[in-house]
């Protein structure tokens, strides 16, 4: 049986992350196992650059904040070695650089699940985020979306004047 302490400890970090796991905007699992020190410095940089926090953690302490959170269906990937990463903001950086890693290892180190905005979404679902634009990318389409019928717009006008003026 525990000390009292290490329990107070326990249930300190499972409120904790039960917490983190309701702010959070997105999250990913991931089994590490066989990653390289070089390669997991690597990636927890990347993971820092894009504000995502990145850690590993017991399955137990995880499925205890995972019941506290309300996100359920967790519970069959919880084996083994497990991390995850956790973004506020930013729904596509966790899984665009863990996919990018997961992709390169050669079989190392694999995405298990994730969650959106409270949701559990399936490792394909991941992947299809991890493949999506960035928002900068997005926005950038967006404005360019909504410029070109603008565009298009005063050429026609131009064209119009044009003519307009060679029979004149």
């Amino acid at each position: 049986m525990p000390s009292e302490s290490v329990l107070a400890q326990k249930q300190q970090f499972v409120a904790d992350l039960a917490e983190k796991l309701k702010n959070a905007a997105c999250g990913v699992l991931v089994d590490y196992k066989g990653i390289s020190v070089e390669d997991d410095t690597k990636l927890r940089k990347e993971l820092r650059e894009a504000n995502v926090d990145y850690f590993v953690v017991k399955n137990t302490l995880l499925k205890r904040a995972c019941d506290i959170a309300g996100l359920s269906g967790l519970d069959e990937v919880l084996n083994g070695t497990t991390a995850i990463a956790l973004s506020n903001e930013d729904i596509i950086a966790a899984p665009k650089v863990l996919f990018k890693q997961a992709e390169s290892s050669n079989g190392k180190f694999s995405i298990k699940l994730g969650f959106v905005d409270g949701q559990v979404i399936s490792k394909e679902d991941v992947e299809a985020y991890a493949k999506l634009p960035s928002k900068e990318t997005l926005l950038s389409q967006l404005v360019f979306m909504l410029q070109s019928p603008i565009q298009r717009f005063a050429i026609a006008i131009n064209e119009i004047a044009k003519k307009g003026e060679e029979t004149a």
